[in-house]
């Protein structure tokens, strides 16, 4: 397991983010996630400024683990890693884009969810999946059922998660962490509830704690 899966593991949850006013909401939504105990992003592509998020989280919060999601092109991952970030996730499994990041040195998360993403990634050299769509593909029921043929894989089950099935997610052994968009909408961060977001980190982190114990 690499350094970044142990990190992203350790917290147990992955916050992911689309920002629409970088300059803005970047720095103050860094210091929200930390100050919950949640030091962890994943900034997704699908806003125009997701580059330029990553650098601003980045440098309000230099102990931050920043990451990009939803990156569908090689340019995007060249785009990310200046910016600062410490991972890519894609939404589904592309090889050239795995070899791509492989190549670059920097951990990439594919989204997998049939046998065959499964074994596309293990001829890959994968030990960490996303696993997206998680709750319309199936959830926790087949995540467990694909790790009996696919043992070696680590989950990170992202789509539908929330804090109400949050601890059935992250008690499952196979499961490393939990993404989610919950303590991130689009309410709280463009009405800037800094501290709501701040909470709804805590209370994640107590249920990911209380699974574990």
């Amino acid at each position: 397991m690499s350094n970044v899966s142990e990190i992203v593991t350790s917290i147990g949850v992955v916050p992911v983010i689309k920002l629409d006013h970088p300059q803005r909401d970047a720095a103050n939504l860094a210091n929200a996630l930390c100050a919950g105990g949640v030091p962890v992003a994943e900034v997704t592509f699908r806003a125009a400024g997701a580059a330029e998020a990553i650098r601003l989280m980045a440098e309000a919060q230099p102990q931050m683990l920043v990451g990009a999601g939803t990156v569908l092109t090689t340019a995007q991952v060249d785009e990310a890693i200046a910016a600062g970030a410490k991972f890519i996730v894609t939404p589904g499994l592309d090889p050239e884009i795995v070899r791509y990041c492989q190549d670059k040195g920097i951990d990439v998360f594919p989204g997998c969810t049939t046998p065959t993403d499964y074994h596309t990634a293990y001829k890959l050299g994968l030990k960490t999946l996303k696993f997206f769509p998680a709750e319309q593909s199936g959830g926790l029921a087949k995540i467990k059922a694909m790790s009996a043929p696919f043992p070696m894989f680590k989950v990170m089950p992202t789509g539908g998660i929330s804090l109400k099935n949050l601890k059935e997610y992250i008690s499952c052994p196979v499961i490393c962490a939990c993404g989610g968009s919950y303590m991130v909408t689009a309410d709280l961060i463009n009405n800037q509830k800094w501290d709501e977001i701040t909470d709804l980190c805590k209370k994640s982190v107590e249920i990911v704690k209380e699974a574990r114990a």
